[in-house]
């Protein structure tokens, strides 16, 4: 398809990045409902999570059920925070249950759980799992004759697991072509810097070589970001799996979070939370 025919309007470009905007806002409300949760690795994602599910994926609102809707499933589940304020907005479950984030009776956890709430196709946490989840959906929708995509976000620090390459190696060599990876390449995990950890470079000549189409992109970037996701999603002569590498920044737009590991996890005193959501509105990501 054309990449001219992929692009986002005006309009739609600015939907998206009021999303991205919603998106960091609800997290950092939801945050101060549990007094701590993962803010940066949110932020990195922000922009992921509009494209896909305003500008990408094929979904009908208030039809979680619906059996060819596109799938989505996450490897860094600890973002979930973020992902549920966007299933909320598409009607997949009350938004009300946003209050209650974490609360005991709450469906809605740091994880998110499939067995709970409506919308979320995989159950994360343990990281390294989802794309072997993702691939086994993307067979099930061949073996049933289904015309749905399936999406998978990992984390950069995911890929020195060992089971994201056996599943890499699987959905290569069964030609999954409705599978599409995004790695989220913040450059930090949980204990500092991926590659001061264990090096991942080149993540592209990795996936090349694991028999998979290869793709980078500005995470941030909605223009750039949706087209490529889009001209991917409508490609039916590729044979292979695609992985979309999002080069991002961890905790992008709070100026102080920006590649600073210890917000992978912490809470926002109620000052330095107003300060967060004042640069969130102000900053044109």
């Amino acid at each position: 398809m054309p990449e001219s025919s992929c692009a986002l309007s005006a309009a739609e470009l600015e939907t998206l990045k009021e999303r991205a905007r919603f998106i960091r806002l609800e997290t950092i409300r939801q945050i101060e409902i549990a007094k701590v949760g993962h803010y940066s690795s949110v932020f990195s994602c922000a922009e992921i999570f509009a494209s896909l599910y305003y500008g990408v994926m094929r979904l009908r609102p208030g039809e979680a059920a619906w059996p060819d809707r596109d799938r989505f499933l996450m490897g860094k589940g600890h973002a979930a925070v973020g992902l549920f304020p966007v299933l909320a907005d598409l009607r997949f479950f009350d938004a009300s249950l946003l209050d209650g984030y974490t609360r005991l009776g709450s469906p809605l956890g740091d994880h998110p759980d499939m067995t709970k709430v409506p919308g979320v196709d995989f159950s994360s946490g343990s990281i390294g799992h989802a794309l072997s989840n993702g691939a086994g959906m993307a067979v099930a929708a061949r073996m049933q004759k289904r015309d749905f995509s399936t999406f998978v976000m990992l984390g950069d620090g995911e890929m020195q697991e060992g089971q994201v390459w056996e599943a890499a190696l699987f959905a290569a060599h069964h030609q999954l072509s409705r599978l599409i990876a995004i790695v989220d390449r913040n450059g930090y995990q949980l204990d500092g810097r991926v590659d001061d950890v264990i090096g991942v470079e080149s993540l592209a000549d990795k996936w090349r070589s694991f028999g998979w189409q290869v793709h980078e992109v500005d995470g941030h970037d909605l223009q750039a970001l949706t087209t490529l996701l889009r001209i991917l999603r409508a490609d039916d002569a590729r044979t292979k799996p695609a992985c979309v590498i999002a080069r991002t920044v961890k905790g992008k737009g709070v100026g102080y979070m920006e590649t600073e590991p210890g917000w992978h996890l912490g809470y926002l005193a109620p000052p330095d939370a107003q300060r967060a959501v004042e640069e969130i509105l102000s900053r044109d990501i």
